[in-house]
């Protein structure tokens, strides 16, 4: 390989970026219209636009990425995580393009990436499994009948999922429905298929992973494992490794279950293999995930691999480095740093940087993708950077942890380093008996954390595409909207400015920027004060909108268009004042399921 384009953006983006520095290979990064000014595609050797603001018109679309590829010059490809890194169309469309693909072969991620295919494969070798639906359910209906006969709680799954997008625990009967039709949209939204399938769930569980790198001359090596219990919204916020307070038979099942999964499916590549761990010891294989992992560089910290590196070799047809792996050294801990508010349920937010100010010293990794002054746009994931602590053992990282969190600073929009400060200070995490799993945020952690400064989302900027004649070559050219504007010259009607009126207590107001998914109530309606009246999907997870008051709710924004924090959605007024301000004759449109 030669040069390598990294069809992704962020904290990833820049950490390919440097592997390549690293290797020898030049780097091409593309880039979304709110990323133009992103640090990645400073840091690449050379950047093109994908002229698109969406995920679907930038990141997602295989078509600019392969044409990009082709123009730059670029043979081989590099998904990151997220976006396209599981699609095996996307991975046949670069194969077919004569580019090398940097991960599994497209039938590896097709099977896999099926969740039902992996549960058989995991069944097939023998690996822990608990009791799951034969198939992908046509509905609903199916959901209740799976989880009265096995019990509750059940997890509802997208069979093409991963990430923890198109995942809900159901724990009543009355809310299986209900998670089975959002899973279903979120499955949709994220992935563009909504199959899903249904499985016990062990409560409380831990979440253990096992890191695999396999090549093409039949090694298949387990790295080590790692912890990702701690969670919001099944989405990981602080993983470790070697995973703690395992025995050492737990940790053999734990290494023989991922390499004989990886084995049979014939992986190669970097992989990780997911796992639960319940309170009274019973483990159970969760799903494979054809890519590189967010948490990758606490197994790098632990072993001395670079993880990266290795996949850029095993593309290129090299042997791994070890036939076994040696013991890990040292204790590894990983801190998302998201820009979110904790306080507000981990809200995420959009808006600018204005200040980033992280730690340094001793056994302390950043993998950043932002830096003071950066904007973090609303239509992609929170995740700006993470801290990587290492000490010789996990007593030692934790002092260490502490250390680094008291030096960090982010201003100008919120960011969860406020939680793991507390996190670091609880004794369900610090002390002798490691008592976090899964839900432990939403059961049983109970720091008081203070609010945060809450800015104004700032407006992604509409962008004008013209041309330009250079030399007597025909050049697309991309300007702000604003810019020509100063310029007098005018560019096209902009869209309007969502209208906020934060003075009027009828209005209900977007809580995050994202797209209004659906309405749950119709126009007309009467709501009860708490009622969930529609789904916002912020920063690719769904959020509900509940009634901050009752009255008769008047809709003012459609479903499926996209929305500012502060936007108004909807106004909810009184009985007696919402029938008397009604126009005679109007039509008032059915919610959108």
């Amino acid at each position: 390989m030669k040069k390598v384009m990294v069809a992704n953006r962020g904290e990833i983006a820049v950490r390919i970026i440097r592997a390549c520095r690293d290797h020898g290979v030049a780097s091409v990064a593309v880039f979304a219209d709110a990323d133009a000014d992103a640090l990645f595609v400073s840091l690449a050797d050379e950047a093109y636009a994908l002229d698109g603001l969406s995920p679907k018109d930038s990141y997602l679309d295989v078509e600019k990425l392969i044409a990009i590829a082709r123009r730059s010059g670029a043979d081989a490809v590099h998904p990151g995580y997220g976006f396209l890194s599981e699609n095996a169309t996307f991975a046949k469309a670069v194969v077919a393009a004569d580019l090398t693909w940097i991960g599994p072969d497209p039938a590896t991620i097709e099977a896999l990436g099926d969740k039902l295919k992996a549960r058989e494969i995991a069944r097939k070798v023998g690996a822990p499994l608990v009791a799951g639906s034969d198939g992908a359910l046509s509905d609903a209906a199916d959901a209740l009948v799976f989880a009265r006969r096995f019990g509750l709680p059940i997890a509802i799954k997208a069979a093409h999922g991963g990430g923890g997008r198109g995942m809900k625990i159901a724990r009543h009967l009355d809310e299986v429905e209900e998670m089975f039709n959002s899973a279903t949209r979120e499955a949709i939204a994220a992935f563009g298929r909504g199959e899903c399938y249904v499985e016990q769930f062990l409560d409380r569980p831990r979440h253990i992973e096992a890191q695999v790198l396999a090549d093409r001359h039949g090694t298949v090596l387990v790295v080590g494992t790692r912890d990702c219990s701690l969670q919001r919204r099944n989405q990981k916020l602080v993983e470790e490794a070697p995973a703690p307070f395992l025995s050492d038979e737990q940790r053999d099942v734990i290494h023989k279950a991922a390499r004989d999964i990886c084995t049979a499916a014939g992986y190669v590549g970097a992989g990780t293999v997911e796992f639960l761990l319940s309170s009274d010891g019973v483990i159970s294989f969760l799903e494979v995930n054809t890519r590189l992992q967010v948490e990758h560089p606490v197994s790098e910290e632990t072993t001395g691999l670079d993880l990266v590196i290795e996949q850029f070799r095993i593309a290129e047809g090299h042997a791994l480095p070890f036939a076994e792996m040696p013991e890990p050294r040292g204790h590894a801990i990983e801190f998302r740093i998201n820009i979110e508010d904790p306080v507000r349920g981990f809200l995420p937010f959009a808006g600018r940087i204005t200040r980033f100010s992280p730690p340094s010293g001793p056994g302390v990794r950043l993998d950043t993708g932002v830096a003071s002054g950066s904007a973090v746009p609303p239509m992609f994931d929170s995740l700006v950077a993470k801290l990587i602590v290492w000490a010789p053992d996990r007593n030692k990282a934790i002092a260490r942890a502490r250390r680094a969190m008291a030096e960090f600073e982010i201003d100008g929009v919120p960011s969860v380093l406020p939680f793991h400060r507390a996190v670091l200070a609880h004794p369900d995490f610090a002390g002798s008996d490691f008592r976090v799993h899964t839900r432990w945020i939403e059961t049983d952690f109970a720091g008081h954390l203070d609010a945060q400064q809450r800015p104004e989302p700032e407006d992604c900027e509409e962008m004008f595409t013209g041309h330009v004649e250079i030399d007597g070559k025909r050049v697309a050219l991309r300007l702000p909207v604003t810019f020509l504007a100063l310029l007098g010259r005018r560019a096209g009607p902009a869209e309007e400015k969502p209208k906020k009126v934060e003075s009027d207590e009828t209005a209900l107001l977007a809580p995050v920027p994202g797209n209004l998914v659906h309405w749950t109530v119709a126009d007309g309606d009467h709501v009860e004060k708490g009622t969930v009246v529609a789904m916002m999907d912020a920063m690719k997870m769904e959020t509900n909108v509940s009634a901050p008051h009752a009255g008769i709710l008047t809709i003012a924004a459609e479903a499926g268009s996209f929305q500012q924090a502060g936007a108004v959605l909807a106004h909810i007024r009184p009985a007696s004042e919402a029938l008397s301000s009604t126009p005679k004759g109007r039509v008032r449109p059915e919610a959108s399921k």
